[in-house]
């Protein structure tokens, strides 16, 4: 099973030194609510960007923590002040019971299966924020189909 700060085979090309935000690290952002730009994130120092890999952020107290730390770094290593967002409480992705109607929507365009809703469920949170993340309108998403791939949802 994934956990929260894994680093997936299909983003290893550019996440694996850190040099692109990984999907866990953009999963615990989005969970409390800090924007960081790729601009941002390559100013922090690699303990840094190591640490927002390996910090835990699942506990409401564990979020509230990871949001400060992250502000704390990016006003130390940037002289700006954070960007907050809405908090995303995962309730579009999270969901076990059937599978967004973004990712039916987007497999198909792709020419893929979906996923049912039986290997949706079997997903790790991660997994789930992932897959979810890269079918957003508006983006290239070249990582959709090595994802779904990676994931055990098509051959």
């Amino acid at each position: 099973m994934s956990t929260s700060s894994e680093i997936f085979q299909f983003e290893k090309d550019f996440a694996g030194a850190l040099y692109c935000i990984p999907m866990a690290v953009r999963r615990k952002l989005d969970l409390c609510g800090v924007k960081v730009s790729l601009k941002q994130w390559n100013r922090f120092a690699l303990e840094e960007r190591e640490q927002m890999v390996a910090q835990n952020c699942e506990t409401a107290g564990e979020i509230d923590d990871y949001g400060r730390y992250v502000m704390n770094v990016i006003e130390q290593r940037t002289a700006e002040p954070a960007q907050l967002l809405e908090r995303d409480n995962g309730a579009e992705w999270n969901g076990t019971s059937s599978v967004p109607q973004r990712v039916v929507d987007y497999s198909i365009e792709r020419d893929v299966a979906p996923p049912t809703p039986a290997q949706w469920a079997k997903l790790s949170p991660l997994q789930r924020f992932a897959i979810f993340k890269l079918t957003r309108p508006g983006h290239s998403n070249e990582n959709f189909v090595p994802a779904m791939r990676e994931f055990g949802l098509i051959q």
